[in-house]
């Protein structure tokens, strides 16, 4: 369950290191104004298409950071050099052997990894 007084500080955290109001944060959030200002005062909890907004829009907000307080924020994202070959490359898939592995990421870039 979502402790309200401590997501509404965290909201309110995001809201700041954005440099926003609460009026614009909702406006790029794709949420209503008022609800950010009920979940601001504490008179609604937030729904869970709410969260998926904000967590979608802003791509540093981690959502178990959002909800519990787990985490960090901004999240680092970090990507994963794999320096031994993938134990799925001994893998067979129709009897066929998996020679090539592209991974595409959100910002454009992508990684590449052979056999």
């Amino acid at each position: 369950m979502v402790n309200i007084p401590e997501f509404t500080s965290r909201l309110k955290k995001i809201i700041d290191f954005h440099q926003l109001s609460a009026s614009t944060f909702a406006d790029k959030a794709g949420v209503q104004r008022s609800s950010i200002s009920h979940i601001l005062s504490g008179r609604n909890k937030p729904s869970l298409d709410f969260i998926l907004k904000v967590t979608s829009e802003f791509k540093d907000v981690d959502m178990y950071w959002l909800l519990n307080g787990v985490g960090t924020f901004p999240k680092n994202v970090e990507k994963v050099k794999v320096t031994t070959t993938p134990p799925i490359f001994n893998s067979e898939v129709d009897g066929k052997k998996i020679q090539r592995i592209v991974v595409f990421f959100n910002d454009g870039t992508f990684e590449e990894y052979k056999k």
